[in-house]
This record gives C-alpha cells, structure tokens and sequence, in this order.
C-alpha cells in the first residue's frame, strides 16, 4: 500500500472522479495544498510533506487518473484544465472550508495551479501559490507569439532552445506509444533514470502506480497544450502573491520562459536554485524553508521586504558561514551575503568583532544573522561550533573559510613554532571546516557550497613568503582535490586566491627574525596595501559570483589574474622575479 507515512487519508467527490487526499499537521493551522505533476502521483512531496507538517496543515491529493484517485471515462477530454480547476475546489473546500489555502505546485501540478490562480471563480479561495518547473500555458503562449512577432536572433534563439527542451511534448501528443512505453520498459527503468541522471534519491517514490500515472498524465499534454498555446487568455493575471522557484539545472524548462513574469504575477517573489527539474525529492530542506517563510508572511499581512540584491534569488533564506567575519574579506562576504537576503553566521576569534559584523548584516538585509566565537585552529573547539551550528541553525548551504594569519621573512629565519601558528589558522582551519561542515552537507545529501580564501600567494613563489605562501597554497589544492570528491554530491568547493588588498591583516602580520623591526615592517605594508586600497567588498562580490557560476579558481584583482596567467604559461618567469629581494 503507497501513501505518505503518518498522513490520514480520505476520499473526495470531484464531479465524475474520487480523489485521493492525504493530510498531515494541526488542522487549524494554515492549510497548504501540494499539487504533484507528471508522471508523479502525491508521494514525490513525502519529503517536503514532513517538513512543512510541522508548521502548516498540509495537503496533497493524487490527481485524477493518478495514484488512488480514480480516472475519467472517457480519458479524452477528462484533463481539461477546467476540470482540474473543478477538482482543486473540490480539495480545497473539504480540507479547509472557511480560509483560502496556499497552493503549491510542480511540474503539471504547477501547470495546473497557474490556471487556478488566474481564473476568477477561485478569487477568495487561494492565499498564495508557490510555482516550480512548470509555467502557465497562457503565459507560454504569449511567450512564444512574442518571439514570433518579433524575432530578433536572440529570440530565435530562445525558442529553438525551449523546442529542443521540449521534445517529451511531441512524443506524448502520438497516440498509443506513450502508454506502451510507460507500461513496458520505461515504466521499469524510470527510478533508475531518475536516480542517475536527476540524482533523485529512492524510497517511497516512485510508486506502484506510475505507468498508469504516467499512461492516463498523457492526457494532459493532449487535452490542453495544443489549445492553449495558440489561443492563450488574455486575462491570466494572478490575483495572488506568486513565489516563483526556478531550478537552474531543469533539464525540460528554460529560465526565459519567465521573462517579464510580474506582468501576469504583479506580485512575485523569485528564488532559484542550482538542482534538475525534481526539486521537491532533492532540496526539501530549502523549499521547506522558501515556503514557510513566504506562507507565514501572506499570512501576517505583513509586507514582505525581500532583499534586492544582485542574488537576492539564489541566496535568499540560505544559511551562510563565514570564518574570520570580524574584519576585511570575511566581514565584507557576511554583508554581501546578508544584502542577497541569507541567513548569516558571523564567526570569528574576537566576539566583539563578530558581534557587530552580527549586527551589520541584520541592518543590511539578512533575514537572520548570528555571532558566534570560535578559534578555527582548535580542532576540538571547531567539533564542538560544527555540532551547535548544525543544532540550532541547521546544515549550513555555503561555507566560507576566510579566517587567516598573514607571516612573513626568509624561510630561514621561519621557526618551527612560526609554521605551526600560520599552518594551524591558514590551512588547518579551512581542514577543520570542510571536514565538520562538508560532512554535514554530504549526509543532508542537498548539496551546497565550499568557498576556501586562499591567495594569490598560492601561484606566486616568493622568498619573502615561504610559510604564507605555502600554506596558502596548500588551501589551494585542497579545494581542487574536494571539488573533484564532492562533485557527485552536488557540492561545489572555490578557491578564491585574492591579491593586494587593503584589510588589517597587514597590522596583525608577523615577520620572522624581524622582531626589533616587527611593528616598522607592519606600518609600512599596511601603508603600502592602503595604497593599493583594493577593497575587501570587490573580493566578497567575486564570492558570490563564484557560488553562483561554481567557479573551480578565482583570481581576484588584476595582479592575481596576471600572476595566475604566469604561472601556467611562463612559470620559469614567476621563478625569476621570486629571487628578487623585496624593500620592506
């Protein structure tokens, strides 16, 4: 028997079909609708189910012909979009007769929704509607008769691009072969496909029940998308708050089919996320958080003053970590983060610094941020801060290890005691928080980023520099060696090696066999990097575009890029300008 674990299940008379429907959580809290798409039946939601159970009363129902609800006789004519608006009413007033719900849908199940949300006989029913991977055929067709109307090439291609995307479309309009197909072979091997190629994880899902699902979902594509496409409505305006999850590696959908969205959805929050088109199987903790946050907002009536940063919808809501976020590079990354709307972890040795990075970045946009006081060069401090944060915040989505220690003077002159200090800050501590914190990505199994500050210093061989630069360079191939391991695990891992840049590791540096001269050294490379006044805020810009892009190596300011082209092009040059003495 199929089912979502611990859901009391009922029957719904929806016209000439019984629904399935299944319901989770208090039923007098906020009631939030889940409708699946194709090939699936309410089971692909089991894993996003729970979760918002714990907040919402949850529902999901099988759509007809799919899983335990009954099929339509005859199929052809019985997946109008009319009569799945007919069935949506149905749910809606049974589960939750006296206040509108919030709907949310994938794939055809947000097909589907988008016609709920701009009907007029729905108005008053609907407090909201979250959309994943699957848009309104109205909004479609004015997309492509826009392109049509006016193709310049970058529209063309645009429409060339979402043809080749669509290609299941075609085959599913032919008679019969769809339903042997799915009764045959396909229907066999499909949990496998979904596992390899959408890294889809097994369980519950799919079901029993898909090739019939999948047989009689046919008729969804073939009861309205011809029609719709070439006589769209015009009047397809959603009269409700509209949050729009865009999944960046959806295999079916191309991200232009949402241009220009808020003329049909004035309302509309974006997000987006770096995962295939079954994003309810494979990042439930994210749409978990995406969801309650946007429901309990509609919900309060309170005006929802989603950050407009650049990557307000890729890191919106999204637990941030940044080491050494008291000052320079780890204090301007917290702010940058916290402008895209992420929850932000301020960590750094000196409290007070983190307390009131802490602060900045809840003034600057972060829909919460923390301090928190750890030395990464203490393993077991750095055990103790990973099983806390995971506790109280949850697994972290980007990690950033900025914190570092600046040392300087001949290799010689280096004691045992001078490389332990920077090779415990600079390399160790990015060892200790891949290893707790990339442990608790990789078991969460949603993916996630590792972002690794390194140094220019990395590529560029220097006598003055042997401990820095060695260090830093072992940061370096780190990150190659952890991007290469957790590929397979959606986690992406990104040396950032900047250059000069004006922050106060320059005042803290220590210079080997220089004790007399120490604070004279310090004072004039702090001088000479003010100077140079590279901010830490272009640094921080780079990072996020680097989770953003999943950039392997990021050279940051022009000195960086150049020695980065040296040292795989003309190395032998890098080795002889090394020898040259520095005036310090």
């Amino acid at each position: 028997m199929t089912g979502i674990d611990g859901a009391r299940e009922r029957r719904v008379h929806a016209g000439d079909v019984e629904l399935c429907v299944a319901e989770l959580g208090d039923a007098g809290r906020p009631t939030v609708v889940l409708v699946h798409g194709y090939p699936d039946s309410k089971e692909v939601w089991s894993r996003l189910a729970a979760r918002l159970a714990e907040h919402f009363h949850v529902v999901a129902y099988d759509v007809r012909g799919h899983g335990r609800s009954t099929a339509p006789e005859p199929l052809r004519g019985g997946f109008t979009l009319e009569k799945l608006t007919d069935d949506f009413l149905a749910v809606a007033d049974a589960v939750s007769p006296d206040r509108p719900v919030h709907l949310v849908g994938h794939d055809w199940g947000s097909v589907q929704s988008w016609e709920f949300v701009t009907v007029g006989r729905t108005e008053g029913r609907i407090a909201s509607f979250t959309s994943m991977s699957g848009p309104s055929l109205d909004h479609f067709g004015h997309w492509i008769g826009s392109r049509l109307g006016r193709p310049t090439p970058r529209r063309v291609g645009q429409l060339l691009g979402q043809g080749a995307k669509s290609w299941y479309i075609y085959l599913l309009h032919t008679p019969i072969l769809p339903e042997l197909a799915w009764r045959g072979p396909l229907g066999k091997r499909w949990p496998r496909i979904l596992e390899r190629v959408e890294k889809v994880p097994g369980g519950d899902y799919p079901t029993a029940s898909l090739p019939s699902d999948a047989a009689h979902g046919a008729w969804l594509y073939r009861d309205n998308v011809r029609s719709r496409l070439r006589a769209p409505r015009t009047d397809a305006y959603a009269h409700v708050p509209v949050q729009l999850i865009t999944p960046l590696g959806d295999r079916f959908l191309s991200e232009t089919l949402y241009d220009g969205l808020e003329q049909w959805a004035p309302r509309l929050t974006r997000r987006t996320l770096p995962t295939g088109h079954w994003v309810p199987r494979t990042r439930p903790d994210q749409l978990a958080s995406w969801i309650t946050d946007f429901v309990e907002s509609v919900e309060e009536g309170r005006t929802r003053t989603a950050a407009r940063g650049r990557y307000a919808d890729r890191f919106g809501g999204r637990l941030v970590l940044v080491t050494g976020a008291g000052s320079g590079i780890g204090r301007a990354t917290a702010l940058a983060f916290a402008a895209a709307g992420a929850r932000v972890i301020a960590a750094d040795r000196d409290p007070e610094s983190a307390r009131r990075t802490a602060e900045e970045a809840r003034r600057g946009g972060a829909q919460r941020a923390w301090a928190e006081t750890v030395d990464v060069s203490d393993e077991r401090g750095m055990e103790k801060f990973a099983e806390r944060v995971g506790a109280e915040y949850g697994v972290v989505d980007v990690l950033v290890n900025n914190a570092g220690v600046g040392l300087g003077g001949p290799f010689l002159d280096t004691t045992a005691e001078d490389w332990r200090r920077v090779l415990d800050v600079n390399l160790w501590g990015v060892i200790h928080g891949c290893r707790l914190f990339g442990r608790q990505m990789a078991e969460r199994g949603q993916g996630g980023h590792i972002v690794n500050v390194a140094s220019a210093a990395a590529f560029l061989p220097s006598r003055s520099l042997p401990a820095y630069s060695t260090s830093k360079a072992a940061v370096l191939m780190l990150s190659a060696c952890l991007r290469a391991e957790l590929a397979e695990r959606d986690i992406g891992v990104t040396a950032i090696c900047p250059g000069f840049v004006n922050t106060a590791i320059t005042s803290t540096a220590r210079f080997a066999g220089a004790a007399e001269e120490e604070q004279r050294l310090r004072k004039r490379a702090t001088r000479l990097y003010g100077l140079r006044n590279y901010p830490p805020e272009k640094v921080a810009g780079a990072i996020l575009r680097a989770v953003v892009d999943d950039e392997a190596v990021v050279p940051v300011t022009p000195e960086a890029r150049g020695g980065y082209a040296l040292s795989r092009w003309m190395p032998g040059a890098l080795r002889r300008i090394a020898r040259v003495k520095p005036r310090l």
